[in-house]
């Protein structure tokens, strides 16, 4: 369609930020930072968790490693007032830096990588990359560290040394993803040297680093009318920028519950860290939330069983090149709205009474919406939301935004769909 034609709902502006936030978000630290900085702008403020937290109405977050978790308290909410939380991820797949990096062989100078999560390896080959990440000081301290600068890439084998390569690529996880960085000796320390002097820091100080890839090609719109977008890390990004703009734009309302925003980190992984879902962390903040308002166990447990999460993580629009791997009934399209997650083995945590909560949200928002669910020779994966679902005991539903190329170095959806997204959000979080 035209962008005269585009539905009233479309808001560029929505998509202009996320493309910003995207791209100073190469590395979950830097999105928690991104994040941050949105809802300190919305009048919340970082509370620390070895610090005693007062019973003040007003916008609280916490931060640990690539994790955050904010929320909202309006006035006159009492100890067992119900949460609306809203569950995301900060992490993507992607190419992460051994302890050991400085490699190399027949003449060139590489970087030593372990792969995070499910890559489709062949989607980083012949890609300029660069690094990202923290870098923690023998003082304890902490520094982010971004060179958006085409500082490694992983080359591909010449066709003409491999003539069946389109019979079917097959990369060896150890062998072949193995990026250069230049040619020469390989030198112990060169690359944390590097990173330091680009940190601005002392290559000395730095006693630990968590460094990753990330594709130097900026976010971008794309199509004959711009109606689609695409980027790195959509998955799942959008998610964060949707409901970072969502809570901050109810802080203030007058609500029957407490938004909180849930981003946490390592989900790609199995979410089995202190800053994943499978950790304590979301429900320890509730807790003490509940309690610094003069609470009880009681009023906790009161709070919990009227408390709702909205698992938002990108889902899979319909491949026209392989339609046939999709459910025939059930074809999520970009711009399209948000999807409603299903999957009756508790891949996805939506049940029937979470499909009213989305829909009716949905509906509040204004917004169309749309289902899917997997072709049931294709396994689908998971999310955090069976993980919320299970360790809270709180009503999950999982929902997000159809897209192609999932797990990719980069990724596509619809240009409308993260304005749509954080609209059913807002509503969402409303009640």
């Amino acid at each position: 369609m035209s962008t005269a034609d585009r539905p009233v709902h479309f808001d560029r502006t929505h998509t202009d930020d996320l493309i910003a936030y995207l791209s100073a978000a190469p590395s979950p630290y830097h999105a928690v930072a991104g994040a941050a900085e949105r809802l300190e702008k919305a009048g919340f403020r970082q509370v620390r968790e070895t610090d005693a937290w007062g019973a003040e109405a007003g916008g609280r977050y916490v931060v640990r490693g690539g994790a955050l978790i904010a929320w909202y308290v309006p006035e006159g909410a009492g100890p067992a007032t119900p949460f609306r939380v809203v569950g995301t991820h900060t992490d993507s797949p992607n190419l992460r830096v051994k302890p050991l990096p400085d490699t190399g062989t027949a003449g060139w100078r590489q970087v030593a990588v372990e792969i995070y999560g499910g890559v489709p390896l062949n989607t980083w080959l012949d890609r300029d990359l660069g690094l990202s990440g923290r870098l923690t000081l023998r003082d304890g301290s902490t520094r982010l560290v971004q060179i958006d600068e085409p500082l490694l890439r992983v080359p591909q084998l010449a066709i003409h040394l491999d003539r069946q390569v389109n019979e079917g690529l097959k990369l060896d996880k150890q062998r072949h993803i193995t990026p250069i960085w230049g040619i020469g000796e390989t030198t112990e320390g060169a690359l944390i040297e590097f990173v330091a002097e680009r940190a601005g820091v002392a290559a000395a100080d730095i006693a630990g680093w968590d460094l990753m890839t990330h594709d130097v090609q900026p976010p971008s719109y794309l199509g004959r009318d711009r109606e689609l977008l695409a980027g790195p890390r959509l998955d799942n990004l959008l998610s964060v920028h949707a409901a970072t703009a969502a809570l901050a734009a109810v802080a203030g309302a007058d609500l029957p519950y407490i938004p909180v925003l849930a981003a946490f980190d390592h989900e790609e992984t199995g979410s089995e860290s202190d800053t994943g879902a499978q950790s304590p962390l979301l429900g320890n903040v509730l807790e003490r939330t509940v309690y610094a308002r003069g609470g009880t166990p009681e009023d906790r447990a009161r709070a919990l069983a009227g408390t709702v999460c909205l698992s938002s993580d990108m889902g899979h629009a319909v491949h026209p090149n392989y339609s046939e791997r999709h459910e025939p009934g059930h074809r999520p399209m970009p711009n399209g709205g948000p999807i409603l997650k299903v999957n009756v083995n508790n891949r996805y945590a939506t049940d029937g009474v979470g499909r009213a909560i989305f829909t009716a949200a949905c509906e509040k928002a204004g917004v169309p919406w749309q289902s899917f669910v997997s072709n049931n020779a294709m396994p689908c994966g998971t999310t955090i939301g069976p993980i919320t679902a299970a360790r809270l005991g709180i009503t999950t539903v999982d929902c997000g935004i159809a897209a192609l190329s999932m797990h990719s170095a980069r990724e596509l959806c619809g240009a409308d769909d993260p304005y749509l997204l954080a609209s059913a959000i807002k509503a969402f979080l409303e009640g």
